[in-house]
């Protein structure tokens, strides 16, 4: 019986919990819910008392004994459950009852809570049986009032005739919606923020007015909405202060610490990179864009396990990316807000208050938003509907890269692409990488740090030829490779960072001078006196070989046979790219090359023991790729943000009548390079807006098993996907001479492509799926190439 009372004490509060969250939804209904849940209380309190009477102990009783003598068994449990139904009832009746505006019942309501005031038992059985009999008479006063409300509802509404759903074909998923509205309408808060209070009223002007899914109200007056017209445009003008920008990134955790450092360490730099960008762009016109940063994988509510591990040999690698994209954006001039938390982008955003299901109606106040896919998936928390209508602003940094078969959530799921990252639907190029290895991805980078001329000459003066640093700062990075340390301790000295609190990793040779984690400045110091800098395989393509050859050193790695892959390494399992990873560091291996970077497989003992000989003989100069420096990352970065646009329609291609529209000899806008298998866009075809421009645009056939990537490679080229709807066309397979029976549309990553076993040309019907990455040996790949700047890979020659 106590734990019969008590279970009704208990489904008591929580009822009076729910109802003073209604309570808050609307201040027409406060006074009338709260003289309700005065009256609940007391029948509670009394409750309570009861049930400590029904435990009431004797001497001698056990504290473990159940007094079950107190009333009749069938009688106390019959009038038991009469109590529970009856609160039941009152409950169901007061849910209704507080979702309507009559406020006339108000003393009605007043008669309610003294009802139980009232309740004078003599006996136990007495007590329970007056007080089912006033929750009886509660629950017929109930009745009566919500009768004699909703009467009136229904005689307000009808005599003003507008809240009737209305039956109009170009809305037939109106009537489904106020169905829903009106069974889910207080799921979630953000309906009350928009006036939602449980009436049809209220629903159609909701549905109507700050959704689509119902007709506009003739009798509202639309003229009451603003049209809100956009922002002024403003001139972006460099800026070389920092200290806005670093009071901004905040404090509060070790993370953004080492950003701060790093920006603070690093300003000088980008200041006199600024001027130099400035004088090259004089006189070119740039707008300021307001720009929200919401580095998503930093806030609490996505775990952080970077911050807890800045101190103990954790990656640093996405905190260098994300201070150098803070600064950049800063120093371009731009209009920036830093978010780090959830409820910073929430006031940021402007969203409503609740769980997402409510759309933004008014225009997001950011021309872009940069973040990660931590920060999407919390922007699709907030934002719910919404995200769909404004996620072209969105600028996702993406370390790996992100291939277009596994952002279409469709085409993903149908063929086996489907990740727990991806599936956005989003435009290949608004992902963003730390290096250019998908050009499918934009390629945003970070920094080095640049040496004057008299560090490079005391770098050169104080090489150590013996030295080496090992690319490794945690202590299980070290096992397994005794046998090749071996080799490398007869030829070197080898220096470790690697991190320990007291003692000295067992996994770290004896013969390696161990420093323990550095602080930025002193690894600086370290490797400009090393001439080695060795990676065991792990960390993949961080930015410390780069630190280590703009110092001086050279980067020996070992080189992957077979290539790692999400097919066959846990750590790519997962993640939405099939790159194959060639080595530790493909960019360094690729871009860079020897003698800088010196790429050998580590199995072949001979091999290795000959390599570290010729180390030790060759002479090397300190070497930054231009891309890696503070004016590279803001030449590019200006590019993408004054030329990027996913939220333009773009025009169609091709155009109407496209026969009439090349004005070239052949019905075709291409002419082919002399002495080359490779197409241009004809000088005296039609000109289309495009960035990159068509100037740039170089056509190649890719071979079968060949992927547009290594195709535009093999021509000394780099695959554009901007460029990829001018040659999805029928003119481009036969200005390369491919003889099509049949020209097909399908969605496929692959296409557009030509099948020589069947004479097929197959193009592509989704502009989401044109992806430079992919092979099949069935298909010859149409690839859009460009070319690029020197030292600048992200940008065409034309392109600034």
């Amino acid at each position: 019986i106590r734990a019969r009372f008590a279970h009704l004490c208990s489904s008591l509060s929580l009822a009076f919990g729910l109802m003073s969250q209604i309570a808050l939804l609307s201040v027409s209904l406060s006074c009338r819910i709260f003289v309700v849940g005065i009256g609940f209380f007391s029948l509670c309190f009394l409750m309570t008392s009861l049930g400590g009477q029904f435990s009431a102990k004797r001497p001698g009783d056990s504290p473990f004994t159940m007094r079950a003598e107190v009333l009749g068994g069938q009688e106390s449990r019959g009038v038991l459950r009469k109590i529970c139904d009856m609160l039941e009832v009152i409950m169901k009746r007061m849910d209704v009852l507080s979702k309507l505006g009559n406020t006339t019942d108000t003393h009605r309501l007043d008669e309610l809570s003294s009802a139980l005031d009232r309740i004078q038992p003599i006996g136990l059985v007495e007590r329970i049986q007056a007080i089912a009999q006033n929750m009886s008479d509660m629950a017929v006063r109930v009745e009566q009032i919500l009768q004699r409300s909703m009467a009136y509802n229904r005689v307000r509404d009808g005599a003003f005739g507008q809240c009737e759903i209305p039956k109009d074909p170009r809305y037939p998923d109106c009537p489904s919606k106020m169905d829903w509205m009106r069974a889910r309408w207080t799921s979630d808060p953000c309906y009350a923020f928009y006036g939602v209070d449980g009436s049809d009223c209220s629903f159609l002007i909701y549905l109507s007015e700050v959704e689509w899914f119902c007709p506009p109200l003739a009798w509202r007056n639309q003229t009451t909405t603003p049209t809100l017209k956009p922002p002024p445009k403003r001139q972006a003008v460099f800026q070389s202060d920092i200290g806005a920008l670093m009071e901004q990134v905040g404090t509060g955790k070790e993370s953004l610490s080492f950003m701060k450092r790093r920006i603070r360490r690093l300003a000088a730099q980008w200041a006199s990179a600024a001027r130099r960008l400035d004088d090259k762009l004089r006189n070119h016109w740039r707008e300021q864009k307001r720009i929200l940063v919401h580095v998503g994988f930093l806030t609490e509510e996505s775990g952080d396990v970077f911050s807890p591990k800045v101190l103990k040999g954790g990656p640093l690698g996405e905190m260098v990316q994300w201070a150098d994209i803070l600064t950049a954006l800063h120093v371009l001039g731009h209009n920036l807000k830093i978010s780090f938390s959830l409820k910073e982008l929430h006031g940021f955003l402007g969203v409503p208050p609740g769980r997402g299901s409510c759309p933004l109606t008014g225009p997001l106040p950011f021309d872009l938003i940069y973040t990660d896919y931590h920060g999407l998936q919390q922007m699709k928390q907030l934002m719910g509907l919404s995200l769909r209508k404004h996620k072209c602003h969105i600028r996702v940094i993406d370390t790996f890269g992100t291939e277009p078969a596994y952002n279409h959530e469709e085409y993903a799921t149908l063929h086996g692409y489907r990740t727990n990252w991806g599936y956005w639907n989003l435009h290949g190029q608004q992902y963003m990488t730390m290096f250019p290895h998908t050009p499918d991805n934009s390629f945003m980078g970070f920094v080095a740090e640049e040496l004057n001329e008299t560090e490079r000459l005391n770098i050169q003066k104080n090489k150590v030829k013996n030295m080496a640093v090992v690319y490794g700062k945690e202590a299980n990075m070290w096992k397994g490779k005794e046998k090749f340390l071996a080799i490398l301790h007869r030829h070197m000295e080898i220096h470790g960072t690697v991190y320990y609190e007291t003692q000295r990793p067992p996994e770290v040779p004896a013969f390696v001078k161990n420093h323990g984690l550095l602080p930025q400045q002193e690894l600086q110091q370290l490797l400009r006196k090393a001439k080695l800098f060795i990676g065991f395989g792990f960390p993949y393509e961080g930015p410390a070989p780069l630190e280590a050859i703009a110092n001086g050193c050279i980067f020996l790695q070992p080189k992957f046979n077979p290539p790692h892959s999400s097919l066959n390494h846990e750590f790519f399992r997962g993640k939405p790219t099939s790159r194959e990873v060639s080595s530790q560091h493909p960019y360094a291996e690729q871009y860079i090359g020897r003698p800088h970077v010196i790429t050998i497989d580590f199995n072949n003992s001979e091999e290795f023991d000959a390599t570290i000989r010729e180390i030790m003989r060759i002479n090397v100069e300190p070497f930054l790729p231009y891309e890696y420096t503070c004016e590279g990352m803001l030449e590019r970065l200006h590019a993408y943000i004054q030329n990027q646009d996913f939220c333009s329609p773009e025009a169609p291609f091709p155009p109407v009548n496209s026969s009439q529209t090349w004005l070239g000899s052949a019905p075709s806008p291409f002419n082919l390079l002399p002495n080359s298998r490779i197409l241009t866009w004809a000088s005296n075809a039609s000109s289309f807006s495009s960035w990159p421009p068509l100037t740039a645009l170089r056509v190649v056939a890719s071979l079968e098993s060949e992927s547009c990537v290594k195709a535009c490679q093999t021509a000394g080229l780099i695959c554009e996907p901007a460029l990829y709807r001018f040659i999805n066309i029928r003119e481009t397979f036969s200005a390369l001479d491919f003889q099509c029976e049949e020209v097909e549309s399908e969605k496929n990553h692959l296409f557009p492509a030509f099948s020589a076993e069947h004479a097929e040309c197959s193009l592509q019907q989704d502009p989401l799926l044109f992806s430079c990455a992919g092979s099949s040996a069935k298909y010859r790949r149409l690839c859009p190439c460009r070319d690029f700047r020197n030292g600048q890979v992200a940008l065409c020659k034309d392109c600034l």
